[in-house]
């Protein structure tokens, strides 16, 4: 772990977008840090990320890593917000649950009670309205969600919430933090912006924020576009993967 920059937060809320799928929870993440202008804080490597190194478009390789961005808010009302963002998640169980524990021990680090995060729950079908699925870690949470429009679905999502998304409201219970997960339906096997949008609409209503959502909304149409020549290709898309309850949306 390497820290880049001191910050100095007010009762920060955390935010968590790791790779998952349809990388939906990556996108609002790594959306509201560029359209807020967070700062890059922390740097986090572990011998539980894959082994291997990214190369960039020059041909110069970096170290896979995590990372944590501050935000100030700019009123006095408004909270901080930490966001956990990241090239992988972990790949091994063990490495799961030693790395929740290092993203925990940070958020209690900087005053932090309160934890969103953030996915994709794939239903193995392509998605043509996108919906927001939600699930808490306390009762208690329930009604603040249904406040601002989240929804909750009986027996969903179907198989558990597996990956950073479900442990960090598991075992942030376990030390008195509040969770609260908000999972976009999407395909599980393509990039899906639209369903990020409706994930950040979500997330901007439960923060009292507001952001341009314009890129999203732009990558959005392209990746309808993408869609759209699947649907019409030879042997495209046509009927969902598999019964509903055999998919399981892993790493939201």
């Amino acid at each position: 772990m390497r820290e880049i920059k001191k910050v100095d937060l007010k009762s920060p809320l955390l935010i968590e977008g790791l790779p998952g799928v349809g990388h939906v929870g990556k996108l609002v993440a790594e959306h509201l840090i560029e359209e807020l202008g967070a700062i890059k804080i922390m740097e986090i490597y572990s011998k539980y990320l894959p082994p291997q190194v990214i190369v960039d478009e020059n041909s110069v390789v970096h170290l896979l890593k995590n990372e944590i961005y501050a935000w100030k808010g700019e009123k006095k009302e408004k909270r901080d917000l930490l966001f956990l963002v990241g090239d992988f998640q972990s790949v091994s169980n063990e490495g799961h649950y030693a790395m929740i524990d290092t993203y925990l021990d940070i958020a209690e680090k900087y005053g932090v009670d309160k934890i969103y995060t953030l996915g994709g729950y794939g239903v193995g079908y392509i998605v043509e309205e996108p919906s927001v699925i939600c699930a808490v870690n306390d009762e208690k949470l329930l009604e603040e969600v249904k406040k601002y429009g989240g929804k909750f679905k009986d027996n969903e999502p179907g198989g558990g919430i597996a990956g950073a998304a479900g442990l960090l409201l598991g075992m942030g219970k376990l030390r008195g933090l509040d969770g609260i997960c908000l999972m976009g339906t999407t395909s599980g096997y393509l990039v899906d912006p639209k369903s990020a949008q409706q994930v950040l609409k979500m997330l901007c209503r439960l923060l009292d924020i507001e952001v341009d959502m314009g890129e999203l909304e732009k990558r959005a149409e392209e990746m309808e576009k993408v869609i759209e020549k699947i649907k019409a290709s030879e042997g495209g898309v046509k009927e969902p993967l598999g019964k509903k309850e055999e998919y399981l949306g892993y790493y939201v």
